[in-house]
């Protein structure tokens, strides 16, 4: 068997899915150890805090396998040419690396993407722990009266994690097309979004801003969303290039550009709207488009900074100002990755604190909309979260 003729063959899978026990039994180990004595909340939190962690990381890995071609290095899925690790194909690797020794498949290339899979089955593996554990502690809670974290915020985490498996999956069988990598991406950091979420609903810290500011945070959100995807886009069709001065492209204002091309969403990688070969335009158009998205959102990023420095003058804390203290740095950052990106020719460092930055600036917005959501009510952090439905309370 190898190559893509070996259908789907479940000896792999079951090998991989011991090989995601263990690595997510490393952390989870220290995890135990270290909040043995806490409640059984605390321990929730710190284990969903651990697998937002984690998943950041995996952001960044995957990032790795896109960015150094690795996406392919095993081209089936769930195993290496059918089996659990590269070791089990090193004929097969070989074979393909002789016959094309610049392309997708190399020993390099084939481990770097099994080192994604084997991540993102490890986190796979404590999100299922995460899920048991949540209704193990509900249920208890239902008997003792104690009031206990709902169990579908864990719930909603696993059945997203195997979505995003299902897009894991597809990019390798549908060979990188660009619109299953970029939901890919945006599903792993809505993963890594709705954890810190549920990491901030067991333990809420309200606060109480005007309604006003509340909005401004969610519609910055949306703004940044909006972005990353386009961010997404640039990535998956190797758009970066396409530009390599700044502020001018191509020593061009207004070089010449191909949006129909450029924005058809569902096509094959390197080709366009009819089925040929993508226009270098369509590249330029969509380099120039996350341009324009990146003063958008900086400006607003800008906006909201400001909006919360005044807010912080009349915060006890000062947390307004805090807050926009770190959206400022972040948003320096991506300034300063992305400009390295062009600039510098797309160095793989740059890349990668690109898209870290990106991870960092949604899951800032993640964490602060659950605080809004949680102080929208009251100042009291256990009866704010009752309101937001965070917390369920049984008797006997």
């Amino acid at each position: 068997m190898n190559g893509l003729a070996i259908g789907f063959d479940f000896e792999p899978l079951l090998e991989l899915l011991a090989m995601a026990a263990l690595v997510g039994a490393v952390p989870l180990v220290a995890w135990q150890w270290r909040h043995r004595g806490d409640t059984a909340a605390r321990r929730l939190r710190a284990l969903t805090v651990l697998a937002t962690f984690l998943t950041f990381d995996l952001i960044l890995i995957g990032a790795l396998t896109r960015l150094t071609d690795s996406g392919l290095g095993c081209p089936d899925w769930p195993g290496c040419y059918g089996s659990a690790s590269p070791i089990g194909a090193k004929a097969e690797i070989l074979a393909a690396q002789t016959a094309m020794p610049t392309g997708p498949v190399t020993h390099g290339k084939a481990w770097m993407e099994m080192l994604h899979r084997y991540m993102a089955g490890g986190v796979g593996f404590l999100l299922v722990v995460l899920a048991v554990l949540s209704w193990w502690v509900w249920r208890r809670g239902r008997r003792t009266g104690e009031a206990t974290p709902s169990p579908w915020w864990a719930t909603l985490s696993l059945a997203w994690v195997l979505v995003q498996g299902l897009f894991g999956a597809w990019t390798v069988t549908m060979k990188l097309f660009p619109a299953i990598v970029t939901l890919h991406l945006l599903l792993a950091l809505g993963l890594l979004m709705l954890l810190a979420w549920q990491a901030e609903a067991y333990a809420p810290r309200p606060l109480a801003w005007p309604v006003g500011l509340r909005r401004a945070v969610l519609a910055f959100t949306g703004v940044a969303i909006a972005q990353v995807a386009l961010g997404g886009w640039v990535s998956t069709n190797y758009a970066v290039l396409a530009c390599q001065d700044f502020p001018t492209c191509q020593g061009q204002w207004l070089p010449p550009t191909d949006f129909q091309h450029g924005f058809t969403l569902w096509r094959e990688l390197g080709r366009g709207a009819h089925g040929g070969w993508l226009p270098f335009e369509a590249l330029t158009a969509i380099h120039l488009a996350h341009r324009a998205g990146a003063m958008v959102v900086f400006a607003a990023l800008l906006a909201l900074a400001w909006a919360l420095w005044r807010q912080g003058g009349s915060d006890a804390g000062g947390e307004g100002r805090r807050w926009a203290r770190r959206l400022l740095a972040v948003g320096g950052w991506q300034l300063a990755s992305g400009l390295s990106n062009v600039v510098l020719g797309w160095p793989l460092v740059a890349a990668l604190a690109h898209t870290g930055g990106a991870a960092a600036l949604l899951l800032m917005c993640a964490i602060l909309l659950a605080r809004l959501r949680a102080g929208r009510s009251s100042n009291v952090i256990e009866p704010a979260a009752q309101r937001a439905g965070l917390l369920t309370v049984s008797s006997k």
